[in-house]
């Protein structure tokens, strides 16, 4: 990865609360994993950024090397690597998601 493409994603995940690098956008997502994603970050009420990976064959491998994670989509909430898709939906179904974003951990 270059360096100009580590400092572009680290401008990006710097400078919002809530980032999910994905495969295509929000409105058409282009894998289920990425639709997977936004649907949670929907259902949460989270706004947040979105970048897709494939409009930047830079960005789109740069993001692994970014995160150390190999696939994509990717979240990150202040800054920090939440996790992909089976992440997000473990985390999503635990309420732990929830708590990130400031809501209430549902009562189980």
């Amino acid at each position: 990865m270059t360096d100009d493409t580590n400092a572009r994603i680290d401008a990006v995940v710097k400078a919002n609360k809530v980032v999910l690098f994905m495969k295509g956008s929000p409105l058409f997502p282009q894998c289920g994993f990425s639709s997977r994603a936004v649907a949670i970050l929907n259902h949460l009420g989270a706004e947040f950024e979105s970048v897709d990976v494939l409009q930047d064959q830079g960005i789109r491998q740069g993001i692994k090397a970014y995160s150390d994670w190999p696939t994509i989509p990717q979240l990150y909430v202040d800054g920090e690597f939440v996790g992909g898709s089976d992440i997000m939906m473990e985390m999503y179904e635990s309420g732990e998601l929830a708590e990130l974003f400031g809501g209430e951990r549902p009562a189980s």
